[in-house]
């Protein structure tokens, strides 16, 4: 007996591009709803999708102010949202509001894919964190507090280590400044504070800190752990 395919639910009022993700994704297994307006969105909150692809720029809606509201209804679902190039602004509040993911259009399908499977994975991680997680050479013992990169044991400092962990409790998600900020530092609230230990945190477990494979920057937005094997 085949398991039921993730509904997926795509809130955009572009029929080209619902068009497009119904075709792309339903080669994939994924059973698709569609909403044009926040209005239609919000009805079929009551199907129960397993994750949500918002565009942020609606006709009868603010993105924002949908994307608030499902998250009032349910704050567990994953949100990806869809924005305009350069939106910098509107992808940190999207994000703060508590989206998982963000992707620009144009986009290519198979980045959305990925992003899509680490948005499923993250949900599935906030259940119950994993003992230990493990990317590439990089492995985190959260348990034990280990953290190896290959046969090679990295000693962080305390700073250190509370950010690498904040970074794989959500690993694959873009994380803001300010949400970093506040999980790390409570009243901090200047970036600069926060870069400086991306930076040593690279220089300890990047084989090279000025092309990091494993703590991506997302410019003027935050920064990524690449999600997990």
């Amino acid at each position: 007996m085949s398991a039921a395919p993730i509904k997926v639910l795509v809130i955009d009022d572009e029929p080209p591009i619902r068009k497009l993700l119904r075709m792309g994704l339903t080669t994939q297994g994924y059973e698709i709803l569609e909403a044009s307006n926040g209005k239609t969105a919000l009805e079929k909150l009551d199907e129960e999708p397993a994750l949500i692809i918002l565009d942020l720029g609606l006709p009868d809606v603010q993105g924002h102010e949908l994307l608030r509201t499902i998250r009032t209804r349910n704050d567990g679902v994953p949100i990806v949202v869809l924005s305009s190039r350069g939106d910098e602004a509107g992808k940190v509040q999207a994000l703060d509001l508590g989206a998982d993911d963000y992707l620009t259009k144009p986009f290519g399908m198979e980045e959305l894919l990925a992003r899509l499977r680490a948005a499923l994975r993250h949900q599935l991680q906030v259940k119950g964190e994993r003992p230990v997680f493990r990317t590439g050479d990089l492995s985190v013992d959260l348990v034990r507090r280990i953290v190896k990169v290959g046969d090679r044991d990295v000693k962080l400092s305390p700073k250190e280590y509370d950010l690498l962990r904040v970074l794989v409790q959500h690993a694959g998600k873009v994380l803001t400044h300010r949400f970093l900020l506040k999980e790390l530092w409570d009243e901090l609230t200047d970036a600069q504070y926060l870069r400086v230990y991306v930076r040593q945190l690279r220089q300890k477990i990047e084989a090279d800190p000025e092309r990091p494979q494993y703590v991506l920057t997302e410019t003027g937005i935050g920064y990524r752990l690449k999600a997990g094997d």
